[in-house]
């Protein structure tokens, strides 16, 4: 089986996981590779010099493991996808085993930004969304889901995750087949999203 690679890009915040999950909903055999499980370790860092490593730059990424996952998945092979600890900012020991299916979901700030990674994909999407909404988003999960303080939010926000989109993430726009403005909430661009994800997935069977 050869399967078919859907890569989701935007900002930190835009609404990627909500189009992924929209995805999966509406069609089953599918799969989500999390670009964010291929942080490299990075355990010095903490709320008090979170900008003493840059999450928002390509180098940040395991670019070489992340492409040999994806290319074993294409080519209908199952990986061992790394798991992130973002408390502690390090890869953790343990592995989850992924079974291809016929869509993967590539979802991730840097996910346009590698020929090697783009080149495998056969549908390119970006999210589009403005960045004080992208801001508070981003505030609320680092908050609740990493244990991270306001100001060191907004300290990384102002110092390196405002600068890498603008270096890195916006220009990918370029490379995207759809831009879908809203996320999540542009019920007409997910609609034509869905279908399309339909159609390819049953040309596959």
């Amino acid at each position: 089986m050869t399967a078919r690679l859907i890569g989701i890009t935007g900002g930190s915040g835009s609404g990627k996981s909500t189009v992924v999950r929209r995805i999966y909903e509406s069609y089953h055999d599918t799969v989500c590779i999390e670009q964010d499980n291929y942080y490299k370790s990075a355990a010095f860092v903490s709320n008090s010099n979170i900008t003493a490593y840059n999450f928002d730059h390509p180098d940040a990424f395991d670019m070489d493991l992340m492409l040999s996952n994806l290319e074993d998945l294409k080519a209908g092979r199952a990986i061992e996808m790394p798991q992130y600890d973002f408390v502690h900012h390090r890869r953790k020991d343990e592995t989850v085993h992924i079974e291809p299916k016929k869509i993967i979901i590539v979802d991730g700030l840097m996910v346009l930004y590698d020929k090697r990674i783009r080149d495998l994909l056969d549908l390119k999407l970006y999210v589009d969304t403005p960045a004080d909404i992208r801001f508070v988003r981003r505030l609320m999960r680092d908050i609740s889901e990493r244990g991270r303080t306001v100001e060191s939010v907004v300290e990384q926000y102002v110092n390196v995750v405002r600068p890498g989109h603008m270096s890195f993430i916006e220009p990918c726009k370029e490379y995207a087949d759809l831009i879908i403005p809203e996320g999540g909430y542009n019920e007409n661009a997910l609609d034509v999203l869905i279908n399309y994800v339909q159609m390819l997935a049953g040309k596959m069977e």
